[in-house]
């Protein structure tokens, strides 16, 4: 069973991050821990012994609080909890501790949900911003704003620069759920016919599933966002795949986009960024 990690801090925006993972979970029977990273602010006159016994205090109360948290989401989906668990870790570095939690125990993907509008940390926030660049977990990043429905298509937007690999990642993701595969490229090199015909055989070869292909010409990186979202519009997929990396990252390229552009990314729909390997 496939076991996602959902983060949560209480507020009303995170609150779509578990929508989506619990509206995830009831398609494929996932596995979900909901866990929240809380910073202790504590008197440095305290003994470890004093420190100790506040942190397993405070851990408890926390515990107490999450699961009344997600119990009362689960009531408003009117969903009953299935293969849930809960994790209260104390930290005052949210992002290292979610990546070091998802990776020691093997977590499939982070679930979290992020903010409105603005260039990406202001899009993301830091600690999301900060888990793009550091961890090994795929993340699954929810709009404040998302609605629940159901998982039914997603929209791989792709550079094609290692997509033999990138496919099975995808599939990973949308084969267990019956999620239909759109795949979309800009690029600035035109396929004609014969090398279009070449390009989709090759992926329904390696894909052995029904992938549509949408290659788009465009002459540069400028306004790459702004065409994504369109294609979004367009397609209205239920969840926009992507993959980053440290170095070569098309990612960070297409959100930073132009010289001085500063995008606002409006759309609702989910984003699930893989680490390109």
């Amino acid at each position: 069973m496939k076991k996602i990690l959902v983060t949560t801090d209480f507020s009303d925006r995170s609150k779509s991050g578990l929508r989506f993972a619990i509206q995830l979970a009831a398609q494929n029977d996932y596995h979900l821990t909901f866990i929240n990273i809380h910073h202790l602010q504590t008197p440095s006159a305290w003994d470890t012994l004093r420190l100790d016994e506040y942190q397993n205090e405070q851990k408890q109360l926390i515990h107490e609080k999450l699961i009344h948290f997600v119990e009362k989401i689960y009531a408003t989906l009117h969903k009953e909890p299935q293969h849930i668990q809960y994790a209260v870790e104390i930290s005052a570095l949210p992002d290292e501790s979610i990546k070091e939690y998802a990776e020691e125990n093997e977590y499939d993907y982070i679930c979290m949900s992020t903010r409105g509008t603005g260039v990406l940390k202001k899009i993301l926030g830091s600690v999301t911003s900060n888990l793009i660049s550091l961890s090994k977990v795929p993340l699954i990043i929810v709009p404040h704003d998302y609605k629940r429905s159901e998982i039914k298509s997603i929209l791989y937007a792709s550079d094609l620069d290692d997509y033999e690999k990138e496919i099975i990642k995808v599939l990973s993701f949308a084969k267990p759920i019956a999620a239909s595969i759109e795949l979309l490229n800009f690029t600035a090199e035109p396929y004609d016919g014969e090398n279009r015909k070449i390009l989709k055989n090759r992926i329904e070869k390696i894909a052995q599933y029904p992938v549509n292909v949408h290659l788009e010409e465009r002459d540069g990186d400028d306004d790459l966002l702004k065409a994504i979202e369109s294609a979004v519009k367009n397609l209205q997929p239920s969840v926009l795949v992507m993959f980053t990396e440290q170095n070569k990252n098309w990612f960070e390229k297409i959100f930073y986009a132009g010289h001085s552009a500063e995008y606002s990314f409006h759309t609702k729909v989910p984003l699930l960024v893989f680490r390109k390997s």
